[in-house]
């Protein structure tokens, strides 16, 4: 970019001090700033455009390789899964029944039964422990309107 030092922007006003006059000099600087900023929003404006299109062309690049990681997975699962097939077919057609039917045990894992938390859902629970909310005056017990008044009613003066 261009190297514009003091002495540089100094000689410049004084050459158009003298050129535009000091009348509209003021209005001049006004409009050069104006289109200065206008310039310098154009062209972070194309940056900004250029880095967007760098990073698209990366995601693509990102998709392309996590999609021909995802088909290796697939053909190397379904050229096992072919392999045990036939593996368990011929056994099934030479008659070994038994060796047939451990191989599909030792295939298929059991699924977990599914237990219930045995969680109280109507009680709350929060993470705060009630030794805390007391120390910092925390409510923990809502008061009906009439509680609120009978409590904080002012005691009467006894003679």
């Amino acid at each position: 970019m261009i190297d514009f030092g003091f002495d540089k922007i100094a000689l410049i006003g004084a050459v158009a001090l003298i050129v535009i006059g000091p009348e509209k000099l003021p209005r001049v600087a006004r409009t050069v700033g104006h289109m200065l900023g206008k310039a310098q929003r154009y062209v972070a404006d194309v940056k900004a455009e250029v880095n967007r299109s760098i990073e698209l062309e990366e995601l693509q690049k990102m998709k392309s390789q996590f999609e021909t990681a995802a088909r290796d997975v697939e053909q190397s699962v379904n050229r096992e899964v072919s392999s045990a097939t036939s593996e368990l077919e011929t056994q099934w057609k030479s008659g070994d029944v038994d060796t047939a039917v451990g191989a599909l045990q030792d295939l298929s894992t059991p699924v977990p039964e599914y237990k219930h938390p045995k969680k109280n859902w109507r009680l709350k629970r929060g993470a705060t422990p009630t030794w805390y909310k007391q120390r910092a005056g925390v409510r923990t017990k809502a008061l009906s309107g009439a509680a609120r008044v009978a409590r904080y009613r002012p005691k009467p003066l006894s003679k």
